[in-house]
């Protein structure tokens, strides 16, 4: 049964998405150097994943063409083609994609489009974003391409990835040149993780109207209070992950009142630490950042789609807000 939830704009565009969508990095099938770092799920399991986030109110999936060199784009239009045979009504939800820069120039923006196009069903491609700014070309080139690709009809709205503040900023200008506005800025951002909020790109954000996409929300599962209450899980864990999530003693003390408030909230709620984290996600900065938590197993896109189904209050928002800051001291 679907769940009505509130939908937001993105950016200055008139699309309208929940404030969750769903990430689909896990389904890369464990391939490419982006894609190992998921195990290759099942068909059944992506089936399941993606019906249970769509039929509980989110309206939109992100993915990209590093994520297994097209092999999640190609898993997600699999699914979405078995939901359209069931004569599902939530089997077309707004796609997200990304094109990635690495060792390329602006040149491959178009040259490669209708392979995006292809992996995807021929699906039209909602927001097309730019994965991160390391390329061979300037960002002024890559913006002329992406706006061709718009008057093409080809893709319908532009967005970047990991764009710095002055970055994103150049992004927009350019774009507005070509009578485009710059809809989103996908970047890491959780409680755990907020130097977006440091270096101008939130601000900026606000000032332009462009959304924050934000990636890794509960930071690789430390916000779930997973490691805190069972440090012997950290050990299995790569070294590289253990690194980029403060995943060692001292990172535990520091992150451990943070994580008792989402507990004691979760209490409150009747929810889960990740589902109070994801709240304040959302609503902190009222409708400018949307989140796309992954899922790798069913359970977790349910707990995604509860995130959507309460609010914190706005006191509730602030000492989240305070203690996020006191751990990162």
């Amino acid at each position: 049964m679907s769940t009505e939830i509130p939908l937001r704009p993105l950016g200055q565009s008139e699309l309208s998405v929940s404030p969750l969508g769903l990430g689909c990095w896990q389904f890369s099938r464990g391939s490419g150097i982006v894609g190992k770092y998921w195990s290759n799920l099942e068909d059944a399991d992506i089936l399941e994943i993606v019906r249970i986030s769509l039929e509980g109110g989110m309206n939109w999936v992100d993915t990209a063409e590093i994520y297994g060199g097209g092999k999640s784009e190609q898993a997600l239009a699999a699914v979405l083609d078995q939901l359209r045979l069931e004569g599902s009504r939530h089997a077309e939800p707004l796609i997200a994609t990304k094109w990635w820069p690495l060792f390329r120039t602006a040149g491959s923006i178009p040259a490669t489009i209708d392979e995006r196009i292809r992996c995807l069903g021929g699906r039209q491609i909602d927001l097309y974003q730019i994965h991160q700014p390391f390329s061979l070309s300037s960002i002024a080139s890559e913006m002329k391409a992406m706006a061709g690709l718009v008057k093409a009809g080809k893709i319908r709205h532009v967005g970047v990835s990991n764009y710095s503040a002055s970055q994103m900023v150049k992004a927009h200008g350019l774009l507005q040149q070509h009578g485009l506005k710059l809809v989103s800025n996908q970047v890491k951002y959780n409680l755990l993780h907020r130097s977006i909020d440091l270096n101008g790109t939130m601000a900026a954000a606000k000032e332009l109207g462009i959304s924050i996409i934000a990636y890794s929300p509960l930071q690789q599962g430390v916000l779930t209070g997973r490691f805190h209450n069972d440090p012997s899980q950290i050990s299995k864990l790569s070294l590289i992950r253990r690194m980029q999530s403060g995943l060692d003693e001292k990172g535990l003390a520091r992150s451990r009142p943070l994580i008792d408030l989402l507990g004691t909230l979760a209490g409150k709620y009747g929810v889960t630490h990740g589902q109070i984290a994801l709240n304040w996600l959302i609503h902190f900065h009222g409708e400018t950042v949307v989140a796309i938590p992954g899922a790798s197993k069913v359970r977790h896109a349910r707990e995604n789609i509860g995130a959507m189904g309460f609010r914190l209050n706005s006191r509730e928002l602030q000492q989240l807000d305070d203690a996020s800051w006191a751990a990162l001291k």
